[in-house]
């Protein structure tokens, strides 16, 4: 939940829409695109008075592999039973264990990579495999003794935000776009782990063209996501149906979205997402 705080900036004083952020990303190389791009991101976030953490995954030297030696097994490895075990006694590895405190600390987490083979790199996959472990991203039981999934869990009350590049133009992951329309080919994210952990999912932010980048273009693509940016504390989220609302045994109500099929009903409302 958004609070008002201090905070040092100009006039030291926290505004109601500055956010707690941590922001996670897996550039290739230091130089990259999506490096100029974070920390042009960072740097107005900051400016902004957000207060931002970042995870730069290949500068820490993340370790993507989950092994039995994260749970301090060394017998045969149920993963699911064997990390929420760990989870439970605070024995999982020391740098699991701060990605977790930062999310727990963040109000707006940005996930920002670029896409390959239309999904995460590996690096930024195996931060999700090793940090949203049982008991912390799933098998979380509320009060109620009913599973927080799909609306509810550890990211629920905070907003999330994919930042992609591609190489491919604009309109190829458009309505009609031959690689699928982003909001859909990004839904293992969007849906399957940021709104299954509970966040309330933005539209993504797509950056198109990228391979073929001019340093001006590179410039124009920073203003463009500093912009969206300006609106990530009161932008709309993708309308997600909860799972306590609208489904029963993890299908939808025959009453919700009836004829409706695929991904797309899955959706609250038919308006497009922005893919910016």
């Amino acid at each position: 939940m958004l609070s008002v705080r201090p905070l040092s900036g100009v006039d030291g004083v926290r505004r109601i829409d500055d956010m707690d952020v941590l922001w996670v990303v897996a550039p290739p190389d230091p130089q990259s695109l999506t490096a100029t791009l974070a920390a042009r991101g960072v740097a107005a976030l900051r400016s902004s008075g957000h207060a931002v953490e970042v995870s730069d995954l290949p500068a820490m030297g993340w370790d993507p592999v989950v092994t039995a030696a994260d749970y301090g097994v060394s017998d045969r490895l149920f993963v699911s039973e064997a990390a929420g075990a760990a989870y439970a006694a605070g024995t999982l590895p020391a740098d699991v264990r701060a990605e977790q405190d930062k999310i727990r600390r963040a109000e707006l987490l940005v996930l920002h990579f670029p896409l390959w083979w239309f999904g995460m790199p590996a690096i930024l996959k195996g931060w999700v495999d090793r940090v949203f472990v049982s008991g912390f991203g799933y098998g979380v039981r509320g009060p109620d003794g009913r599973t927080r999934r799909y609306g509810d869990g550890i990211l629920a009350g905070k907003r999330a935000l994919v930042v992609t590049s591609a190489g491919g133009p604009a309109a190829a992951f458009g309505p009609r776009g031959v690689n699928g329309e982003l909001e859909e080919v990004l839904f293992p994210i969007l849906h399957g782990t940021l709104f299954y952990a509970g966040a309330t999912v933005l539209a993504p932010h797509l950056v198109a063209g990228a391979d073929r980048y001019s340093a001006a273009d590179a410039d124009a693509a920073g203003d463009a996501l500093v912009a969206r940016l300006a609106g990530v504390a009161s932008d709309p989220p993708i309308p997600y149906r909860p799972e306590r609302q609208d489904y029963a045994a993890l299908e939808l109500h025959p009453h919700v979205a009836p004829g409706e099929t695929g991904l797309r009903a899955h959706r609250a409302a038919e308006a497009r997402a922005l893919s910016a």
